[in-house]
């Protein structure tokens, strides 16, 4: 069951990531961003009710307004760089910095001692991500990177901060979050019109965004919760093959041969990050 479970989290966050994406290039990010938490938070709050919280404490909730907030700004730079560049390039690039950062962070600021896998799984991602970022002579390519980056930095205050609450406040953590990123994102919402504006159907659109990504983490919640918890973060962390794949196949993205080892770099650290 938690194999399952952990899989079809992985499945649901590689198909948030491609469509909005895809929805990116037709509307404003900053209207999905924002847009997209009132759907999480709905669902959020759904899920947060199902799930056992035996003690939520001030400082859980703290931890869930800073990890909101970069899950909000991860979200709006990942939709303005899939806007501008490659997806496959942007959320593997996005992806593999999200997850090494809070390693570093926790060995740096809370003294973890990662195993060897996890090293290794750092030595392979600076290598891809320099190699992902390849876009040689390719100005739309490049484009995208500077955003992914940036998304890559919040993704990981997003992760770096959740894990920082106690489980046994339950999903309202996340639930606070999914206020404070749209909160926070507000002031980004003059640049609508700028950027092309929105009609019902991409509102409509966002909603599902925002809810895809809250039933993605509560799939993850509730794998990690019946299974092995390595198992089920490996598992899990493979959600960006997904998107990848439909980049290059759907969209008919071209990708460079060094892209093309950065991203098999980027998956291999993936997993030896989720190992460690």
């Amino acid at each position: 069951m938690a194999v399952g479970l952990a899989l079809a989290s992985a499945a649901v966050y590689g198909l948030v990531d491609f469509f909005s994406g895809v929805l990116s290039r037709r509307a404003s990010p900053a209207f999905i961003a924002v847009v997209g938490q009132g759907g999480a938070f709905a669902v959020g709050c759904l899920v947060a009710l199902l799930l056992p919280a035996t003690e939520v404490g001030w400082p859980d909730l703290a931890w869930g307004v800073a990890s909101g907030i970069g899950s909000g700004f991860g979200m709006l730079f990942l939709m303005r760089g899939t806007r501008r560049g490659a997806v496959s390039v942007v959320v593997a690039l996005s992806a593999v910095g999200g997850i090494t950062l809070p390693v570093l962070a926790g060995v740096l600021l809370l003294g973890d001692r990662p195993s060897i896998t996890a090293w290794l799984g750092i030595l392979a991602a600076l290598p891809a991500l320099w190699l992902v970022s390849r876009t040689g002579d390719d100005p739309a390519g490049a484009a995208g990177v500077p955003d992914a980056l940036v998304a890559a930095a919040a993704f990981a205050l997003q992760y770096f901060a959740l894990a920082q609450a106690d489980a046994a406040a339950g999903l309202w953590p996340v639930v606070v979050g999914r206020l404070a990123a749209a909160v926070a994102l507000t002031p980004t919402l003059r640049s609508v019109r700028a950027d092309g504006g929105a009609d019902r159907v991409t509102a409509l659109w966002a909603v599902l965004v925002g809810v895809g990504a809250a039933v993605g983490l509560a799939l993850y919640m509730v794998a990690s919760q019946v299974g092995m918890l390595s198992i089920v973060v490996v598992l899990a962390s493979l959600y960006p093959v997904l998107p990848v794949l439909l980049g290059v196949v759907v969209l008919r993205e071209r990708l460079r041969w060094p892209q093309r080892l950065g991203l098999v770099a980027a998956l291999a650290a993936t997993v030896l990050l989720g190992l460690g």
